[in-house]
């Protein structure tokens, strides 16, 4: 039997630690049996549909909804943090070169690094909470001017500046197009922003947790967050969903697709979460903002969920397999018209809040995370061969 040397204090968790409860937060819950989650006190979905993004950022790393005095302060202040330190603006063009076809969220781990250089951003265990909040705040401005610089030049065109008179969500837009947003498109993407701010333990936010309680800096914490955005169980489905709406084609289409994918075992992207035995209230909400733009790839969304969901029920008895955010997040995003390589770099854009609300709660504790693994390798002790 192997030897395990932490059995007498060891714990045996579920796979993934599904379920398991690591800390206290006051950043919010999701609470997947009801259909629901929140930011602090408020419901998530609920901000997304009333405010705008600098407010529901203000509520993340400050812990509360800012009034009109503060509100116009913090816009502003975060406005004059768009624009990026000449040490990381004159390196992009050859990050965006050097990470080709891995897209910007790969570049942005390496331009992350280089903005943390560049202000001077020093371990969290070493600094107030004051100059913790602050390097966030930074590191968090810069995020959507690093990610669509670096998207331009990976596709041949000079990056654009941001413009501080705008919303975060209308800048984004504008220095990804070139174009200022019309109204109806920049509030879409801002409600999509602010519905993904936070969710949770999930993946990456773990990973930038862990990495605060190391006492790391703010842009290593975020760097290990984007890397674990990146894999495709992650971050990745909102393309992958649309992908599949394209397979499809038309409402015809639909059943013999989808049995035939469901029977062979495949996922259908965009369906499901490991939290919700719900439907996903981020999903409802984006098929209602979907559903104010109308036309043809709305209608065939709708019509695949209603027919994925009853082909899931009657072939998978007993699971509740709704959409999940990334389904009508990818239809929101192609209405607004995001390339797709660009869906989870946005998805990025707006969850780096999330991430640093995180990053600073786990700093405030001084304890580093350190699980520990079972050993179910070779029998050890035994002895080393002479070399030849």
């Amino acid at each position: 039997m192997p030897i395990n040397r932490a059995a007498s204090t060891s714990v045996d968790v579920p796979r993934g630690l599904a379920g398991v409860v690591v800390t206290d937060t006051e950043i919010g819950d999701v609470r997947g049996a009801q259909g629901f989650y929140h930011y602090r006190q408020y419901s998530a979905v609920e901000l997304a549909q009333t405010r705008g993004f600098e407010d529901v950022w203000h509520l993340m790393v400050h812990g509360e909804l800012p009034d009109a005095a503060q509100r116009t302060a913090f816009a502003a202040h975060t406005a004059t943090l768009r624009r990026l330190p000449d040490e990381v603006r004159l390196a992009l063009p050859s990050i965006a070169a050097g990470t080709g076809r891995s897209g910007p969220l790969a570049g942005l781990r390496t331009a992350l690094s280089l903005l943390g250089a560049a202000k001077g951003f020093r371990p969290v265990y070493d600094i107030d909470a004051d100059r913790r909040r602050a390097d966030t705040v930074v590191a968090s401005a810069a995020v959507p001017t690093l990610l669509t610089a670096l998207y331009r030049l990976g596709s041949g065109l000079e990056p654009v500046e941001p413009r501080e008179d705008l919303s975060y969500a209308a800048n984004y837009l504008y220095m990804l197009t070139g174009s200022e947003p019309d109204p109806l498109r920049a509030r879409a993407i801002e409600q999509y922003l602010i519905s993904t701010i936070d969710h949770g333990f999930n993946a990456s936010t773990f990973t930038a947790r862990v990495i605060a309680s190391t006492g790391a800096d703010v842009a290593a914490a975020l760097v290990g967050a984007v890397g674990a955005l990146s894999g495709p169980l992650h971050g990745g489905a909102p393309s992958r969903a649309l992908d599949t709406l394209d397979a499809i084609g038309t409402p015809e289409r639909i059943d013999g697709w989808v049995r035939e994918h469901v029977l062979a075992g495949d996922r259908i992207m965009g369906f499901g979460h490991a939290v919700y035995r719900t439907e996903d209230p981020r999903s409802r909400m984006l098929r209602g903002i979907a559903e104010q733009f109308g036309g043809p790839l709305v209608d065939l969304a709708v019509e695949v969920e209603r027919h994925v969901e009853a082909i899931l029920a009657e072939l998978k008895p007993g699971r509740e397999l709704h959409t999940n955010v990334e389904f009508y997040a990818g239809v929101v995003m192609e209405l607004c018209g995001l390339p797709r390589e660009m869906f989870t770099p946005t998805f990025a854009s707006g969850r780096v809040i999330g991430w640093s609300a995180n990053i600073l709660e786990q700093a405030r504790d001084p304890k580093i995370i350190r699980p520990a693994a079972r050993y179910v390798g070779p029998e050890p002790r035994v002895a080393v061969p002479l070399m030849n």
